[in-house]
């Protein structure tokens, strides 16, 4: 067994502690990946307090991972030692299934392994990124290209491919026009990502007072919600929303800014349930769907789509120490747009 430096968080109510934690033996197909930085997720947030059902404390956190390879099994192919790697949510699937046959491992009909709050094949609880290493079937190991920073690369391992995914799946592209909904984490990933398909993007937030970064980043325009006059100047304007808010939201008001054949696409994940109504939706041929994070294969694409067109996160490195004031203040929207801990202060 390898021995791990982490923060584990031992209840819902409770602090960050250092800890030691155990990783696997290497199997023929595993790498073992010195994690350099791990971003910080509103989910982890949400895991960490227990607000997405019972949790098996402690917990380590962390599936936004970027190292480096350190060691390989025996059978291993990909990949080396040295390589400049990454993991996202979820470190393995049963690959059996047709969902992980087509490469969307991440709607695993007998359930992904997410990289933590979970259980592995060897029937061990999953422990995240929140440490110095960890170990990953290569399968579900990405590859960093050399001119993206390594910090900067771990918030694409999820913010990155969870705004990717539905903005490739609904066709962003020249001549459509796409809304996201917060300038947050997500959203801010989400903005730069659209403008580089070549879509009209507009920033619907709820205040302007991060107009002038949306603007840098690629938005055509920006619009504050909590301004009523918003939805009746935008009312049938959107193909596509994309919806990055983790709270409750009046997703009518936003049903009526999409067009005829509209789609509003949710990837923030609120805790608890929405509601709406049918007839905002059939009115005009509307439709409401979700999204997860993307296949192993669509979040290399990703990566190596951001690689060429220069997107990366705007980041806050932070040491081990600061991980509870750090969710703090993700909670309080005071993050421009994404902490990343430096795991060397494990």
């Amino acid at each position: 067994m390898i021995t791990a430096k982490a923060r584990a968080v031992d209840g819902p109510d409770q602090s960050f502690r250092a800890a030691e934690i155990k990783r696997r033996d290497l199997d023929t197909h595993d790498i073992l990946i010195e994690i350099k930085y791990a971003g910080i997720c509103h989910s982890d947030i949400h895991t960490a307090h227990g607000e997405w059902g019972e949790v098996n404390y402690p917990l380590v956190p962390g599936h936004e991972i970027a190292g480096i390879v350190a060691d390989v099994g025996s059978e291993v192919t990909k990949y080396k030692v040295g390589d400049r790697v990454g993991v996202g949510c979820m470190v393995d699937s049963c690959g059996e299934c047709v969902n992980c046959r087509k490469g969307e491992e991440q709607y695993c009909l007998k359930g992904n392994i997410p990289t933590y709050a979970g259980v592995d094949k060897y029937g061990e609880p999953t422990q995240g990124g929140y440490s110095t290493h960890i170990v990953v079937t290569e399968g579900f190991v990405v590859r960093i290209p050399d001119n993206i920073e390594l910090d900067a690369a771990a918030p694409l391992l999820c913010a990155g491919i969870t705004t990717y995914s539905p903005l490739r799946r609904w066709e962003a592209a020249p001549g459509k026009k796409v809304a996201v909904v917060g300038m947050g984490g997500l959203g801010h990933m989400a903005v730069q990502i659209a403008h580089a398909m070549g879509a009209e993007v507009t920033v619907l937030s709820q205040s302007l007072k991060k107009k002038d970064d949306g603007l840098q980043l690629g938005a055509d325009s920006y619009y504050a919600t909590s301004d009523p006059e918003t939805f009746k100047k935008l009312a049938g304007t959107f193909d596509l929303i994309i919806n990055t808010v983790s709270a409750s939201l009046n997703m009518d008001a936003y049903f009526s800014l999409l067009t005829l054949d509209g789609t509003l696409v949710n990837v923030g994940a609120p805790g608890e349930p929405l509601s709406l109504n049918v007839m905002s939706l059939i009115g005009h041929r509307r439709s409401f769907a979700g999204s997860m994070i993307g296949g192993i294969r669509e979040t290399q694409e990703m990566l190596d789509f951001c690689a060429e067109h220069n997107i990366a996160p705007k980041i806050e490195v932070i040491s081990a120490d600061q991980i509870d004031e750090a969710y703090k203040r993700v909670l309080a929207s005071d993050v421009k747009y994404r902490f990343v801990i430096d795991t060397s202060t494990m």
